[in-house]
């Protein structure tokens, strides 16, 4: 292991830029490593949750980040069956931003990056892509290789390259599926003219599916919640059938539906939820979606993803800047996001059984027992709203800011 290697961060999502911001903030050359020209891909979580905006709010960001185009919404809607609930609130959380940011991911990336950059120590490498890992003659990592067939040598390499990631494999952690019983389509539907996004709930569930509209705006993220492996049928039915299932369980969309001009304009999301129950190996790390894939449920992703990139700042930025070996300091990552991570799939899971599967299968008859009581006991809704917005195991940035950055 050479110390004069750089950290090879790769995966420029919200895992690898926020790891490489705050490693470059603690004085450690970091490469990152996005395989990608731009940030500029639809479709991908957009909720970034108090507790990521927390952490920017602790390394005096959070002002610049909101700057940024986003919608803040603090409570969560729900329309079922016909009636609309209101189950969980934000309000009360003792964070400075007490809301959900609905946030073009594009926009957080390009934002963390620009800040990245400040820092001499920060390299991001576009349109680079690692294909593979290379090892020292007693088999610890020491670097990825490239699709051009160059070499990047690394003290360490943190695999954040997502949920089918490469890294992942190549170095053999093992894999735990959970299973998921759904897929999402998405697609986007304009908010029409003299009509306020908010008219639409942030979730509808009616006897015949489900389906999510994100505010942006001018517009609504959309996703219709489908049976695994289910998009083969409902593409056959055509674009038509589709725009009425759609109207049907959320009719607050029918005006801008006339958009969705074909399924060149729907995307499938393949779901997964996973986790390695063996995060590291000499020489390597995975975090984020690389060492446990979330489901979309709760929109939880990206906090998770970002909170494994804090703890792994906290317990390795302040060695590597010193010159210490980080590999007996790996395993204590996941040590710290465990549970976390169990807990919250845990719930996911549980909201798969209990919400997921029986929608699909039209089992959804009656407003549950909890629905009904989060919505008539204000006091309640604080309950998911914590664990949504603040969920378990909370980071906060301890890794420290080099002497000649302050």
């Amino acid at each position: 292991m050479s110390v004069d290697a750089p950290v090879v961060i790769v995966g420029g999502g919200p895992a690898g830029m926020v790891a490489g911001l705050l490693f470059a903030r603690a004085g450690v050359h970091v490469t990152v490593l996005e395989k990608h020209a731009d940030f500029l891909r639809d479709f991908r979580g957009d909720t970034v949750h108090p507790s990521t905006l927390e952490l920017f709010n602790e390394i005096g960001l959070l002002g610049e980040l909101l700057n940024e185009p986003h919608a803040a919404i603090d409570t969560m809607t729900l329309n079922l069956l016909g009636g609309r609930y209101t189950i969980a609130t934000m309000k009360h959380l003792p964070v400075a931003a007490r809301f959900v940011a609905m946030m073009p991911q594009w926009d957080l990336l390009d934002f963390i990056a620009g800040q990245a950059r400040k820092y001499p120590t920060f390299d991001l490498r576009m349109s680079t892509e690692a294909t593979g890992l290379t090892h020292d003659a007693a088999g610890r990592v020491e670097g990825v290789t490239l699709t051009n067939g160059q070499v990047l040598p690394a003290r360490l390499v943190i695999a954040a390259d997502g949920r089918r990631s490469v890294l992942r494999d190549a170095a053999e952690l093992p894999l735990e599926d959970l299973g998921a019983p759904m897929d999402v389509l998405w697609f986007r539907i304009p908010v029409p003219s003299g009509m306020s996004a908010s008219e639409v709930a942030l979730g509808s569930i009616e006897k015949d599916g489900m389906v999510v509209a994100i505010p942006r705006g001018d517009y609504w993220q959309c996703a219709r919640i489908i049976e695994k492996g289910g998009f083969a049928p409902i593409e056959a039915r055509g674009i038509a059938a589709f725009r009425a299932e759609i109207v049907a369980i959320a009719p607050g969309l029918a005006a801008g539906i006339d958009a969705l001009r074909s399924f060149d304009d729907v995307k499938l999301l393949s779901v997964a939820l996973d986790r390695l129950t063996r995060w590291s190996r000499p020489g390597l790390l995975a975090i984020g979606d690389a060492a446990h894939a979330m489901s979309p449920v709760g929109g939880v992703g990206i906090n998770l993803a970002v909170q494994d990139a804090v703890a792994a700042a906290n317990i390795l930025a302040a060695p590597l800047a010193a010159g210490v070996d980080p590999d007996p300091l790996l395993a204590r990552v996941q040590d710290r996001r465990w549970k976390p991570t169990v807990r919250m799939q845990a719930l996911q899971r549980i909201a798969h059984q209990r919400v997921i599967e029986p929608m699909l299968r039209g089992q959804v008859t009656r407003v549950p027992l909890a629905v009904r009581l989060l919505d008539a006991i204000p006091l309640l809704r604080r309950i998911p709203g914590r664990i949504l917005g603040l969920g378990f195991g909370r980071q906060h940035v301890q890794s420290p800011l080099a002497k000649e950055f302050q």
